[in-house]
């Protein structure tokens, strides 16, 4: 009886964590937003903002996460981006330290500049939760496309991610 008590659950999560490797996200359509929301820590992230922002699929950008000590410039020049267009529509978050705070800082950012539409930009693997915490951050009020970053995860991040999204949605519930 104890066994099968104990089965349930781990046949839930298992075939839950089969289903968010599997139906990992993709890129979005071509739409336009307001606004893009790029969370730094994962290859290809903020190369796909900017081509965004080449493209006009929004006015401007946020990368979330970035290091203190990171400069503008210094973005700039690695990604060969005119200065002007860092100056004119990229603005760098320094504040956060994880999901969650990139969530807090991006809809702070949001907020301020009075967007009504904002592309994620994170990988594949990460989206799910970031995309949860940022809406959970900006409220229903704001149209979030979710726009991720092709990859090749292995199983051990992938669960890894698929236990701190089921913790995150789990605190949410009982409200932390």
């Amino acid at each position: 009886m104890i066994a099968r008590l104990l089965a349930l659950p781990l046949l839930a999560w298992a075939l839950g964590f089969v289903l968010f490797a599997v139906l990992l996200p993709g890129p979005a359509d071509d739409r336009r937003t307001d606004a893009i929301v790029v969370l730094t820590g994962g290859a290809g992230r903020v190369q796909r903002g900017l081509d965004l922002l080449r493209a006009g699929k929004a006015q401007r950008m946020l990368v979330s996460g970035v290091d203190r000590r990171v400069k503008p410039h210094e973005l700039a020049e690695e990604y060969k981006v005119p200065r002007a267009l860092f100056r004119k529509s990229i603005d760098l978050g320094h504040e956060s330290v994880d999901t969650h705070s990139n969530a807090r800082e991006s809809a702070e950012w949001v907020e301020r500049h009075g967007y009504r539409s904002v592309r994620l930009v994170t990988t594949d693997w990460h989206m799910a939760r970031a995309r949860f915490e940022l809406a959970q951050a900006l409220g229903p009020d704001v149209v979030l496309v979710a726009d991720a970053v092709p990859s090749q995860p292995g199983l051990v991040l992938l669960v890894k991610e698929y236990n701190k999204y089921l913790l995150r949605r789990a605190a949410a519930v009982i409200g932390i």
